[in-house]
């Protein structure tokens, strides 16, 4: 049956594929019984599926392993997966209950599982507490098996990630995918991604943006009503999702899917253009990044630079710290790539629906915080770990002697935290020097600004900061009090509602005249159809996704940013978002 599900359009194209579902403990499984003669049988079954299993997860660790940057992030994940495959708790258990019963295999794992979980949940530790999703996944996996949906998720071969979709690629299904979960899909072959929760800067749909593969969130029940392989139309600029569709709406679509990659084609002749508006303004156009192996898609763009590298992926899906040697490898290998371009570093951004397994019980991320958006994240967080906080300061240091590397400080408030903040600084340059290790003895440091507090009181940023880069993701989400992961309130997520715009403005307009630089590198910097509204504002340095930037670089070659200025200022004394999209219409005339 061929049906439509409506959500939000997060990242634009078209990607035709089969539906691959990341299941979260939501699988239903029945309960039957079998007959006293094919007990014997069913246990033998069950022991099939642990042993397949089992490859599995030892082929995913060869796969790791060829992949530098992904081993750190699946090894420790595979090797516990693996441990639980072998536990008595889990594969005994239920060819117990088998023999006792006589039920079939998967009732069994279901009820041993749930009783592993709740056995977890009364763990004062919310470490251990957190192991049961472990459980769960490698129960899930053996479940597929039993259920004969199993579904091996392989590299894309030839065009790489995001080029040219077709119906054997795979569309990820979920109710939700964590950071954690997303930046795991980066070098797999993914057609789109398909959620219900999230909004339009959710992390799912973030990556989503990054990786240029569409896709749609906050469909609300799409994921209890797919199935594995049903054959799906994403359509990521109009927000539709289409199952099973017919033999007419699928040519329809492959022949946008057609145009499409030809003006993506066409984009990349801009490749080697000057970023330059038509009266003559040099404009910087630079990267966002989250892990080093990204350094790849920066160069086919021919990036300026990175504006904002993303250390938190570092330490995501781990059990352990990255140590200071690891993370200076890290920054240097990506400097180096570089040579002569600049590579904003932004300092550790943990906290809310960013968190990673390593930290769990240090620096009291284990509190069960009331609203984790307004608790203990980024410089927060590192003010309260300056173990960890040194640690990264000073692999940051050691690596700026190797090419030019700024330091991005994420979530600053007060002038406390400013001062704070160049007081480790300070401290990690003495460690250095007492050690004699090389380092950049002059490294630039820089604020974001993405606090209301901080746009409205710019004075101890302008004073005793080197630049500014404004997050306009959680500026908008403050601003209008909207968690932009939630979907029942993303519709009201605006970042045209007139009191952000002045915000943003008067940002850019006080670090300009204090003679600071100043960029926006939140989602606003890679949405083309904002780009003459930033010119126009006095922006000069936009960083965002690679795949964002050809898209960018072309509104600016055909801009006019000095006859856009005034047409700005008539847009940012509208007072509704109504008011302000007719004036944004009139910035492309």
């Amino acid at each position: 049956m061929s049906f439509a599900l409506h959500g939000f359009a997060v990242s634009p194209g078209i990607a035709i594929g089969h539906a691959h579902l990341v299941s979260h403990a939501t699988l239903e499984v029945a309960q039957y019984q079998v007959r006293e003669r094919e007990v014997e049988a069913e246990l033998v079954r069950f022991d099939n599926a642990l042993a397949t299993v089992r490859d599995e997860l030892a082929q995913l660790r060869i796969e790791a392993e060829a992949s530098p940057g992904a081993a750190a992030e699946l090894s420790a994940f595979v090797d516990l997966q693996a441990m639980f495959l072998v536990d008595p708790l889990l594969a005994g258990a239920p060819r117990t209950l088998i023999q006792e019963r006589r039920c079939n295999a998967e009732w069994a794992l279901v009820q041993q599982m749930e009783h592993l979980v709740a056995r977890f949940d009364e763990m004062d530790d919310a470490y251990l507490r957190e192991r049961k999703q472990d459980i769960v996944q490698v129960v899930e996996r053996v479940l597929k098996v039993l259920l004969g949906k199993t579904r091996k998720i392989v590299r894309r071969k030839g065009a790489g990630v995001g080029a040219g979709a077709t119906e054997d690629d795979l569309i990820i299904v979920a109710h939700d995918l964590s950071p954690a979960d997303t930046i795991q899909f980066k070098q797999l072959k993914i057609g789109g991604f398909v959620t219900d929760l999230g909004g339009a800067t959710s992390h799912t749909a973030i990556v989503a943006r990054s990786l240029a593969i569409p896709a749609i969130v906050g469909l609300h029940h799409a994921r209890p009503l797919l199935r594995d392989d049903d054959l799906l139309i994403i359509d990521g600029t109009r927000g539709v999702l289409i199952v099973n569709p017919d033999a007419r709406v699928l040519e329809e679509y492959r022949l946008r899917q057609s145009g499409l990659e030809i003006e993506r084609n066409k984009l990349k002749r801009l490749k080697t253009a000057r970023a330059v508006t038509l009266d003559g303004a040099d404009i910087s156009l630079l990267a966002n990044i989250e892990l080093p192996q990204d350094i790849d898609k920066v160069r086919e763009v021919d990036a300026g630079g990175i504006g904002l590298f993303r250390t938190e992926f570092l330490f995501m899906n781990r059990d352990e710290l990255p140590g200071e040697d690891e993370q200076f490898e890290a920054y240097r290998s990506v400097v180096k790539a570089l040579p002569g371009k600049p590579v904003t570093i932004r300092s550790l951004d943990i906290g809310a629906d960013k968190q990673a397994r390593a930290l769990r019980n240090l620096g009291g991320t284990e509190r069960m915080e009331p609203n984790p958006a307004l608790g203990l994240r980024a410089i927060r967080y590192c003010l309260s770990a300056p173990r960890i906080f040194l640690a990264q300061l000073r692999a940051i240091l050691r690596a700026a002697h190797y090419g030019e590397i700024r330091l991005l400080i994420p979530m600053l408030a007060h002038a406390h935290e400013i001062e704070q903040t160049l007081a480790m600084v300070a401290l990690a340059k003495t460690q250095l020097r007492e050690s004699r290790i090389k380092f950049d003895e002059n490294i630039k440091v820089g604020g974001m600004i993405e606090i209301p507090a901080a746009a409205l009181a710019l004075g101890p940023f302008l004073k005793r900061l080197d630049f500014l880069s404004i997050g306009t993701n959680d500026l908008i989400q403050y601003t209008l009090a909207i968690d932009r992961t939630d979907e029942a309130v993303a519709h009201l997520y605006d970042p045209l509602h007139p009191a952000v715009l002045q915000l943003v403005a008067q940002t850019i307009e006080r670090g300009t005249r204090a003679g600071l630089p100043v960029a926006v590198c939140g989602e606003m910097a890679g949405d083309a159809s904002l780009t003459r509204l930033l010119l126009g504002m006095g922006l000069r340095e936009f960083s965002m996704h690679p795949s964002q930037l050809l898209e960018v670089k072309q509104q600016i070659l055909r801009s006019d940013a000095s006859r856009l200025r005034a047409k700005t200022s008539r847009l940012l004394r509208c007072d509704e978002s109504v008011r302000v999209r007719e004036q944004l219409a009139a910035l492309e005339d």
